[in-house]
């Protein structure tokens, strides 16, 4: 596994990093016997930087890495955390806290469940538009400052926060959405980061699985989120999975899955991008890891730009009650 920099600033991590969310339910239920499998291969793979939320399972799944890191080096692991999403007893969503007495106890849980002294990355979910992302920096900079954490993150902000929050502290990396068929942040947001030295980890590069390959009509369950994602709708999702079949061409002429050329394509966008794969289980892992022997020219990212066109997929990729909230989709 090829190492890279995160940034200016962050951390020497592996081209690769496993998002663990879907080991939580939020993709339907899961296997946690599995999902520990699958966290003890990508560490045995070379894959250092595991990436979760404390909200992913209402702690679920930081006590799910927990259990998966027992008997492993602390320093050859990255843990990067979000926090400020704030949840109810049904499993509802009620918002974002970004006060900085929100800052200090949302890290203190998050350390006891993850069995640790410092978090790698951390970083707001979302910017809390009740409250200065100076103040939210400003407070993880002085945990910083106090040895809890190592490095500050973003996650899903615009242009003008970018700004804002690198004026406070140093930041090592924005994550957000990045794929074939997500591509926004081309425009303003990744500019922006670089001329800044900032990384970009980069979650949903299968789009939760609709160009991986693999998904089929009707294959979201209650309790899956994608069963209410636009992308996923009737309509949209035949316009998009013809997207993934003429994909499928420009993979078997690579000797690649469909999967591999998409992961393939995040990655070749610069080496200041580090693909998160959301696989949870070894045979998802086994086929992304697959991903780094992919070698794309010139003619092979002008046949994948021909098969998915930039702005080729139907619906947004959330549900608009959510992208109204979302900084860098008002200000991207």
């Amino acid at each position: 596994m090829q190492m890279v920099s995160l940034g200016k600033s962050g951390p020497e991590v592996s081209a690769i990093g496993l998002g663990c969310m879907g080991m939580s339910g939020m993709y339907g239920p899961a296997d946690r016997a599995e999902s520990i499998a699958t966290i003890h291969a990508a560490l045995d793979a070379g894959i250092t930087l595991l990436d979760t939320g404390d909200f992913y399972g209402m702690g679920h799944n930081e006590m799910l890495i927990r259990e998966a890191l027992v008997g492993r080096r602390r320093d050859q692991v990255q843990l990067s955390v979000k926090f400020g999403a704030l949840r109810d007893a049904a499993g509802g969503w009620s918002g974002y806290d970004g006060r900085s007495k929100a800052v200090r106890n949302f890290l203190a849980y998050s350390l006891q469940r993850l069995g640790v002294d410092h978090i790698d990355i951390y970083r707001p979910s979302r910017l809390d538009p009740d409250v200065p992302i100076e103040e939210t920096i400003g407070a993880i900079a002085d945990m910083v400052k106090a040895g809890y954490v190592r490095h500050i993150g973003l996650s899903e902000v615009g242009a003008e926060t970018i700004r804002r929050a690198a004026a406070v502290h140093p930041i090592s990396d924005l994550q957000i959405e990045y794929s074939l068929i997500s591509r926004g942040i081309e425009d303003q947001i990744l500019p922006t980061c670089r001329e800044l030295g900032i990384g970009i980890t980069a979650y949903g590069v299968l789009s939760r699985g609709l160009i991986s390959g693999h998904w089929q009509k009707d294959a979201a369950r209650s309790g899956d989120f994608r069963a209410m994602s636009p992308r996923f709708q009737e309509g949209n999702l035949e316009q998009n999975l013809a997207l993934v079949e003429a994909l499928r061409r420009v993979a078997a002429d690579k000797g690649a899955t469909v999967a591999q050329v998409a992961i393939a394509w995040v990655a070749a966008q610069g080496r200041d991008i580090v693909p998160l794969v959301g696989a949870r289980r070894r045979d998802r892992l086994s086929e992304a890891l697959g991903a780094e022997a992919v070698h794309l020219d010139a003619d092979d990212l002008a046949a994948i730009e021909r098969a998915i066109p930039k702005g080729a997929a139907a619906g947004a990729r959330y549900p608009e009650a959510q992208l109204v909230h979302m900084d860098s989709e008002r200000h991207g």
